[in-house]
């Protein structure tokens, strides 16, 4: 089961549900896309298995994405409401932040597909529902 099978429980709930699920699953997808093309581009500072300037290539367009795309997506903005400035920059912060740090079990790392799009689903609708 991935990341995204949860997030479509998490839709079931109700509009907004469905939007933070809409909004988490895209941020990580083309955050995860941009992490990956930027770090391997340009990436030089190594976090782990990852590098600083592919975290921040995913934050940059997380953000972009949040301020510049989904405050004028008609069905989300009805639902959402606003979205502010200091929103975007702590979904888009946990977005890279989540990416850039996997999860560890012991020797087991957790797929990051499994569990990023889920927690920023579940912290969206926590903090702003």
């Amino acid at each position: 089961m991935s990341g995204s099978f949860f997030c479509s429980l998490i839709a079931i709930v109700g509009n907004f549900g469905a939007a933070s699920a809409f909004l988490s699953l895209s941020l990580f997808i083309l955050g995860d896309a941009a992490a990956a093309l930027v770090g391997k581009a340009i990436g030089r500072r190594r976090i782990g298995e990852k590098t600083l300037e592919g975290a921040l290539g995913c934050f940059t367009l997380c953000l972009l994405l949040s301020l510049g795309v989904f405050p004028h997506l008609p069905g989300f903005s009805l639902v959402w409401g606003s979205f502010h400035l200091l929103q975007a920059v702590f979904l888009s912060a946990l977005v890279s932040v989540l990416e850039l740090f996997p999860f560890r079990f012991g020797k087991i790392v957790l797929n990051d597909n499994l569990y990023v799009p889920v927690i920023v689903t579940l912290v969206c609708i926590l903090v702003y529902g």
